[in-house]
């Protein structure tokens, strides 16, 4: 999938797009000719469905999310509206499928474990500090940035060491930390390696 829409809190685990419906199913990614040779390049965004080049034509748009969560809610396409121009040309609009995927992330983020309100206040002062830093010393800031990531790798293995140890389950973490269950076992995984 071809991902338009994307958080800092929650990166590529919880990717959004608006998906294109082709019989009330996901098609097949769409291909483009571009000659000869070995590669054919391939998308999967929805504006490339507009029947064009023997590419299927989507009847309806859905919010999808890269963690294989999809909208129940369709949108249909106004082809009599749209004409012949291409979808990307069309002037769709996709509130709904962005309201729906925003929604999604609502109940993402309501199921993730809190942060303590001293962390979080402390890490919020932390980023308001670091962008100044960059803004008047960069080098600081960027010293800085790489010491937070050797504590965050170390405090993570640890932590991650010790849920382990605790058998805690891939899919409870992946739901605590708002990610995905392949992204919360590599960091198990990752743990014993530390």
């Amino acid at each position: 999938m071809d991902w338009d829409w994307w958080t800092v809190e929650f990166g590529d685990a919880h990717a959004g797009a608006a998906g294109a419906l082709v019989g009330g199913s996901e098609p097949a990614p769409a291909y483009f000719d571009v000659g000869s040779g070995p590669d054919v390049p391939s998308t999967t965004h929805w504006s490339a469905y507009d029947g064009r080049a023997r590419r299927p034509r989507a009847e309806a748009l859905r919010a999808v999310c890269a963690c294989g969560w999809r909208s129940a809610a369709q949108y249909p396409l106004d082809w009599d509206t749209i004409g012949d121009q291409p979808l990307y040309e069309a002037d769709i609009d996709l509130t709904g499928p962005l309201a729906d995927w925003t929604a999604h992330l609502s109940l993402v983020r309501d199921n993730a474990v809190a942060l303590p309100e001293p962390l979080a206040a402390l890490l919020a002062a932390m980023t308001e500090q670091l962008t100044a830093t960059a803004a008047d010393t960069p080098l600081a800031a960027l010293r800085a940035a790489g010491m937070l990531e050797r504590i965050a790798a170390r405090v993570g293995r640890q932590t991650a060491g010790a849920l382990r140890d605790d058998s805690m389950s891939a899919e409870t973490v992946a739901t605590a930390l708002g990610t995905t269950r392949s992204k919360a076992l590599l960091l198990l995984l990752t743990a014993q390696d530390g």
